[in-house]
């Protein structure tokens, strides 16, 4: 038996739902090593809230669930909830730091605003057109 595909099953590369920086990727991978070996990754979502509409949200995972995207990227490790997939596809995380602030930026193409606060955003969720887009 071989892992050839047949014209049945055709083989379709799926999209990359997320991307990292190196500086996003450096900080993952050192926050994941401090914390040990018990965290699964970084886990990242979106919710409803804030005053554009949609916060996203990240926490520390212990377990990958079933349907839950993994996105390993030199050493780092991003889970992305399911229910968030069409909302970061083609997001790129980076990890900027300054004198009075560190944070995490996502640079997500499906963001249509924010708030001045910048703690909310408003997102749309990707069409097949764009989702086909971030395999090129």
């Amino acid at each position: 038996m071989t892992n050839e595909t047949t014209a049945s099953t055709p083989c379709r590369a799926r999209p990359k739902v997320m991307t990292l920086t190196p500086r996003a990727a450096e900080r993952v991978r050192a926050i994941m090593t401090a914390k040990g070996p018990e965290i699964s990754g970084l886990k990242i979502g979106v919710k409803k809230g804030g005053c554009a509409g949609m916060e996203y949200t990240m926490t520390w995972a212990d377990s990958v669930g079933k349907f839950d995207e993994i996105v390993e990227q030199d050493g780092a490790r991003v889970i992305i909830d399911p229910q968030a997939v069409l909302y970061l596809l083609g997001t790129e995380m980076d990890y900027t730091a300054d004198k009075l602030s560190a944070t995490f930026v996502f640079n997500n193409p499906n963001q249509t605003s924010a708030c001045g606060c910048g703690e909310s955003v408003n997102l749309i969720p990707a069409k097949a057109p764009q989702a086909e887009a971030v395999d090129d």
